[in-house]
């Protein structure tokens, strides 16, 4: 199973642009007629500039509310899409050690620190094939652990200590890639050791999307998360 965020974005982005140009263009006309004392012209421009932006908005909220969360299983794909291109994201394994000191000097039991790869690929069935093979640099991603209560956990500061604790090279995320090739990254969280039923939400971290339709991260849209089993966490030391 693979998920998109956000599905036809070539006809997304367009619709987007026209309707912030037409909206621009209408506050425009307004304001000249404001200028002419023309008040036909400043009132039908406004008015037709508003009238954009609340059908915009009202279709951005329709396909939110018409969304629903999403949660993949491992190895199932979830695609960012550009306009002319799609990367991709899958979770691989996970690895846990029981805290920062523990893996070397036996530290406590009441946390642990969660390792997961992550894998970024750039699907080359997804560019036109015109496009090249000219390397691309990924959007900047917000990443975070979210447990059965909710709660939010970003990375650890202590990811480059562990790394290098347990021999992993993790390549950093925006690193630039050709159509078809794949590297891992490796993200780390601190975690309690009883929690469970963790997920991973990977998103864009452009506030611009937000505006954009069918988007992840438009208002009320749900998510697509990553399932992180209890058995990983807790089994793989």
């Amino acid at each position: 199973m693979s998920v998109y965020t956000p599905h036809f974005a070539p006809i997304v982005v367009l619709a987007f642009l026209g309707t912030t140009l037409s909206a621009i263009l209408s506050v425009f006309v307004g304001l000249l007629g404001a200028l002419r004392k023309s008040r036909r012209m400043a009132t039908g421009g406004m008015a037709a500039g508003v009238v954009l932006m609340l059908v915009y908005g009202s279709i951005l909220l329709a396909f939110s509310f018409l969304s629903r969360d999403v949660v993949l299983l491992p190895g199932a794909w979830k695609y960012f899409c550009e306009i002319d291109c799609h990367i991709a994201y899958s979770v691989g394994r996970v690895q846990t050690i029981e805290s920062a000191t523990a893996e070397l000097e036996g530290g406590p039991r009441s946390e642990q620190f969660a390792i997961i790869e992550l894998k970024t690929w750039f699907d080359p069935s997804t560019i036109s094939p015109h496009r090249g093979n000219g390397p691309l640099m990924p959007s900047e991603r917000r990443i975070r652990l979210i447990d059965s209560g909710g709660h939010e956990h970003s990375e650890s500061p202590q990811k480059e200590s562990l790394l290098a604790a347990k021999g992993l090279h993790s390549t950093p995320l925006r690193t630039r890639l050709r159509p078809g090739e794949s590297y891992v990254s490796y993200l780390v969280f601190q975690t309690p050791v009883e929690g469970k039923d963790f997920r991973v939400l990977v998103t864009s971290a452009e506030e611009l999307d937000r505006a954009l339709w069918g988007h992840e991260i438009s208002p009320y849209h749900g998510k697509a998360y990553f399932q992180v089993y209890d058995a990983q966490m807790h089994g793989s030391r």
